[in-house]
């Protein structure tokens, strides 16, 4: 185990409030929640930093967690939605650098906004479209 948070909480070297476990995943409380019941799902053992070189498996074990997660949390919370969040990489607002998806349960009028939308000028959605496209297909 490096200096990673996560892996200190996955092998007990930190205290953390568990929520959900699975042989390959592990769904904690968030110590500096968004939300009450804001909860990261993480992958155990993982040696990805995120979702660039996280592999197939370990990413449909996480999402598989997420989904259960999800649901309960808006059950045992009465929550009236819930976000899932992932960073990836610094830029984009990465601070631990293994895997984790957040799940932020939401609640009408809890104050929490959504980043503002932006606009497509004339002819730019099919020139960005293509740049995806030529990636995907090769």
């Amino acid at each position: 185990m490096n200096g990673c948070i996560f892996c200190k909480i996955v092998s007990g070297d930190i205290p953390s409030y568990k929520v959900y476990e699975t042989e390959g995943t592990l769904a904690i409380l968030d110590i500096n929640p968004v939300a009450k019941g804001h909860v990261l799902v993480i992958p155990k053992g993982s040696s990805s930093s995120n979702i660039f070189d996280i592999s197939a498996a370990e990413w449909a074990a996480v999402m598989e967690t997420v989904r259960i997660v999800a649901i309960a949390l808006e059950k045992a919370l009465d929550a009236d939605g819930v976000n899932l969040i992932m960073n990836n990489r610094e830029h984009a607002g990465q601070v631990i650098f293994h895997p984790h998806v957040h799940l932020v349960p939401r609640f009408k009028g809890d104050g929490l906004k959504h980043w503002p939308p932006g606009k497509y000028v004339q002819g730019e959605a099919v020139a960005v479209k293509e740049k995806i496209r030529s990636v995907l297909i090769g």
